[in-house]
């Protein structure tokens, strides 16, 4: 008696051992997915195949237990969860059940387009492209935040971000107009008006600007030319918005033709600004348009040593003699590399 007793007792103790392994062992096979995602509305049986489809774990027994005995089924959070190889059920459950999900950083830097965001959302976020690229091109659903078609990039403030993975698009861009709206709250908002311009506006020339050049030092003086411009009802005739206008951002040389290409955007066909941004700027350039030295430039071109610098003018003649110089300097350029490859 004693001797079967012995042996139910060491089974017991083996089946115990065994079933403790299942629950806290390292049952999670993450070497191909760091993450695993639940989406918003998904309920404990999409969870389930999921994890099934992805091959995660060991014992899709111990887990359905696991998650019956701690009411996670009845509790499904959606989110972006980090797993780690070698991870328990009773981990992965208590991380799914408790919600804590993994953030998104988010870095906003130079895009160009409202396809390029959306595209950056759909790869980023539960929301996908088509739902933010439908939301953009809606003025009714972009009239609450102030801002339409053309005006909505202005909303994207370059910078890093925390977000959670899910939720709607519209929940994305209440963030980045709460983040926007701090940005220019107060003194920048302030200096835009004392120059006549709205934020977007300043944002808009410094899209420009970006495009321009990468030289910090050139970037105010740039902007001066512009401003310059508008005061005396000057066409910008800003080489940037042309391949805007074109959507061809590889175009390397702009010649007449393209000159005449007929779009709002393109500063060579229509005189003042275009109706919204040609990039997302950085902060500096957006500081260094706001703080533009007041000259009496109107001309701007690249210096003949390719230093990525300009020669700036205030008439006509003297930036020809500069326009000149770089067209020199570029035509023995391309004649000294067509001799090489020769």
């Amino acid at each position: 008696m004693k001797k079967i007793a012995l042996i139910i007792s060491t089974t017991l103790i083996v089946l115990a051992i065994i079933a403790l392994w299942f629950v806290m062992g390292p049952n999670v096979n993450a070497s191909n997915d760091k993450y695993f995602y639940v989406h918003t509305n998904d309920n404990y049986e999409d969870v389930f195949v999921n994890l099934k489809e992805k091959k995660l774990l060991s014992s899709y027994f111990t887990f359905d237990l696991l998650a019956s005995f701690t009411g996670y089924k009845k509790q499904v959070k959606p989110g972006k969860y980090e797993i780690s190889n070698g991870m328990s059920v009773f981990n992965l459950i208590r991380k799914l059940k408790s919600g804590r999900q993994h953030e998104v950083r988010f870095v906003i830097n130079k895009m160009r387009t409202k396809e390029d965001f959306a595209k950056k959302i759909g790869a980023n976020f539960e929301a996908d492209s088509l739902e933010a690229i439908t939301f953009l091109m809606s003025n009714d659903s972009l009239a609450p935040y102030k801002l339409d078609t053309n005006t909505v990039m202005t909303v994207l403030i370059p910078n890093s971000y925390l977000f959670w993975w899910n939720g709607s698009f519209k929940k994305i861009l209440d963030r980045l107009k709460r983040q926007h709206d701090y940005f220019w709250e107060g003194k920048r908002t302030n200096k835009a008006k004392s120059l006549g311009y709205s934020p977007e506006e300043i944002y808009t020339i410094a899209s420009i600007v970006e495009e321009e050049t990468a030289k910090e030092s050139d970037k105010g003086l740039i902007a001066s030319v512009y401003f310059n411009r508008l005061k005396k009802g000057m066409k910008l005739e800003a080489d940037p918005t042309v391949k805007y206008a074109m959507r061809n951002f590889e175009l390397r040389r702009i010649l007449h033709g393209h000159l005449e290409f007929p779009s709002p955007h393109n500063t060579y066909y229509k005189t003042g600004l275009p109706p919204g941004p040609i990039c997302t700027p950085s902060i500096n350039t957006i500081d260094a348009v706001l703080n533009a030295p007041k000259t009496d430039y109107l001309f701007f071109v690249a210096k003949p040593d390719f230093n990525g610098y300009s020669n700036f003018a205030s008439n006509y003649q003297q930036h020809l003699l500069f326009a000149h110089a770089y067209q020199k300097a570029l035509d023995t350029l391309i004649l000294r590399k067509k001799a090489k490859t020769n």
